[in-house]
């Protein structure tokens, strides 16, 4: 359900629309108060140069935005990375939502070594820096630690939600323990939850994917058998023999759904 309020936008189209200052204090929103209290970054996100730390593509006539923010004028990667759209109704979706930690190892899971993009192993992969990645304690798709601050993260995504006139938003899992740290906060499935059952059932006692749980590749370890992190780099790595996707999730501002496909599994 949304509800239209007369000169307000609901989409994120309608919010392209808008002049840059609009469009910008809309967008801020998205950012978790503790996450500007951490890197001390004042209030329009300026540092002391007066560079802006805030990169936003928001283009008239888009219904998706892409916003970074930078702890640190020219630091390579932003503390926070966003990209959202609408859905074919004018709902929210969340594409991609990231918190980096800037002092931690940077592994470059991103790139090949000859500088082309992975598109987070999703179109290629650097071995190499998702070993390394792994085995320092990071999952997929991640080149440093998080924040630690997703909770504060999603009380700002539904303040930034609900301003729109929603109350309830999509997201897309990009890898499967996205999807069980997207349960654990409250959210069910739209699409997917048989697929993310029939993964626990397959690494059950008996399953298929346990034998296949063999150390042929350094992200088959079978003590991904009862570990949330390492089951998704055995996913990432193919185990399934298809890939990760078609999942699609949902949450109601302000409430939780019961949901867990991966129950007395650890991180």
């Amino acid at each position: 359900m949304q509800s239209q309020v007369i000169g307000r936008p609901s989409t994120i189209n309608g919010v392209n629309r808008l002049d840059q200052d609009a469009k910008r204090d809309i967008y801020t929103r998205l950012i978790p108060p503790p996450l500007c209290e951490h890197f001390n970054l004042n209030q329009d996100l300026k540092d002391s140069a007066g560079n802006d730390l805030l990169d936003m593509k928001s283009p008239a006539g888009s219904s998706s935005a892409e916003m970074a923010l930078y702890h640190q004028y020219g630091f390579r990667d932003p503390v926070l990375y966003g990209h959202i759209t609408d859905t074919l109704n004018g709902q929210i979706h969340v594409l991609l939502y990231i918190l980096n930690d800037p002092d931690s190892p940077r592994f470059n899971v991103d790139r090949m070594p000859d500088g082309s993009p992975t598109e987070f192993g999703t179109r290629c992969r650097n071995l190499a820096a998702e070993q390394a990645a792994m085995e320092y304690g990071l999952a997929p798709g991640q080149m440093r630690s998080g924040l630690r601050m997703l909770g504060a993260a999603i009380e700002a995504f539904e303040e930034f939600v609900s301003s729109l006139g929603h109350d309830l938003y999509f997201a897309e899992p990009l890898y499967y323990h996205n999807a069980i740290i997207f349960e654990r906060y409250g959210f069910a499935y739209q699409k997917g939850r048989r697929l993310m059952e029939g993964i626990s059932t397959r690494f059950a006692q008996g399953g298929d994917l346990r034998p296949k749980l063999d150390g042929s590749t350094p992200f088959r370890q079978p003590e991904a058998v009862g570990s949330i992190r390492l089951r998704s780099w055995a996913i990432h790595d193919g185990i399934l023999g298809q890939p990760f996707n078609e999942v699609t999730m949902y949450k109601r501002i302000g409430k939780s759904f019961d949901v867990s496909t991966c129950q007395d599994c650890a991180w």
